[in-house]
């Protein structure tokens, strides 16, 4: 069978040598377009037909080339690139959510600008002001916590935003809605269904809006299943492992000791095993601990932790295609608008009954 003219040249172009300077004239010459399509391609306008951007992205892999981003911003009038500012580095629960971000974003054709507050207003004067350098498309505020006067600077700009829980009002403002009650009612329920009430809380920073959010569904909880909430059993937490070791041994020193510890975080949750374990207290067999958040080490623990999930890829989906609904809308800003975010018990190995209750059951079974 013949070879068609196309088959020859794209044969002659895999054993081509690639030249030394490749620009976009050199993938317009071997894709047999014009300079125009290429950077219509390589800008994603989708205007171009599919089977010539296909062809053109061809040569782009096989001449390994690289587009000058620059270059692309100029023709675009936009960077291509999204913001991503979160509290901080060490707890897992953060790269985890910014691999999520990343690996969403790319798959549409954007890089990311990762910056980290530490928790320190004057990092997050930092962090804004690299993401107006960068000239960013959107800026998703991860942090569970807001700013208000600094994060006006980008909405004086009219960057497109993404907050957690709580946002000010205005076009181009987006926020993630978690639905903290879900989970921690689920969590709630099923302590008291192995027959506990003696239910302590770890909760997280103060100032920390989903913290205080996860206190309240906590109590809120307890009420619903006819519980009182003890409030010495309400203890400081500040959603890392020290301050859950802390908190614990702030529960042991207690006059009563609870059957079981609710946790605003995982790394708390941690903290809180560790402690018991070098109090010579087993889990679940001594006390109950559930945490919050569902990192991936929490399926590794000894024992894997019963935690309440808040899906890390859920959060990064919602926050690029909020940003992704606002940049790519041609001259119109979208109003403010919400997105779901649900919450969903994990039941792994780190709850059990109370102590005590197997041998009440056999006691009531013998008589």
């Amino acid at each position: 069978m013949a070879d068609t003219g196309q088959e020859k040249k794209k044969r002659g172009r895999n054993k081509a040598t690639p030249p030394e300077r490749m620009d976009i004239r050199t993938i317009a010459n071997l894709a047999n377009v014009s300079i125009a399509t290429v950077s219509r391609t390589i800008n994603r306008v989708p205007t171009v037909n599919p089977k010539i951007a296909k062809r053109v992205w061809e040569v782009i892999e096989e001449l390994d080339y690289f587009p000058n981003t620059q270059a692309r911003a100029l023709v675009s009038g936009r960077s291509w690139i999204l913001g991503l500012i979160v509290s901080e580095i060490t707890n897992p629960f953060f790269p985890e959510l910014i691999q999520g971000f990343e690996d969403i974003a790319v798959e549409h054709g954007y890089e990311i600008l990762v910056s980290s507050t530490n928790y320190d207003p004057k990092r997050m004067s930092h962090c804004i002001r690299r993401m107006l350098e960068r000239k960013v498309d959107g800026v998703a505020v991860m942090t569970f916590g807001i700013e208000q006067p600094l994060l006006g600077q980008l909405a004086q700009r009219k960057v497109p935003l993404v907050f957690i829980d709580v946002g000010p009002d205005g076009p181009g403002i987006n926020v993630l809605k978690v639905d903290y009650h879900r989970g921690i009612r689920q969590g709630v329920q099923h302590l008291a269904a192995l027959g506990h009430r003696n239910i302590a809380f770890v909760r997280g920073p103060v100032g920390l809006h989903s913290a205080q959010s996860r206190l309240a569904a906590f109590s809120e909880s307890l009420r619903e299943c006819g519980i009182t909430p003890d409030p010495a059993w309400i203890v400081p937490g500040d959603h890392t492992l020290e301050g859950g070791m802390a908190a614990m041994k702030q529960l042991l020193a207690g006059k009563n000791l609870p059957t079981a510890v609710m946790c605003s975080n995982d790394m708390t949750a941690i903290g809180v095993l560790h402690t018991l374990y070098r109090a010579g207290l087993r889990v679940p067999d001594d006390l109950s601990v559930i945490g919050f958040d569902d990192i991936h080490i929490a399926e590794v623990t000894i024992p894997p932790l019963t935690t309440v999930q808040m899906s890390r890829f859920e959060l990064a989906r919602a926050a690029v295609n909020a940003l992704r609904a606002c940049v790519e809308t041609k001259g119109e800003t979208p109003e403010k608008r919400e997105y779901n975010i649900q919450t969903d018990l994990v039941v792994r190995e780190s709850t059990g009954f109370p102590p005590g209750t197997m041998k009440q059951m056999k006691k009531k079974s013998r008589t």
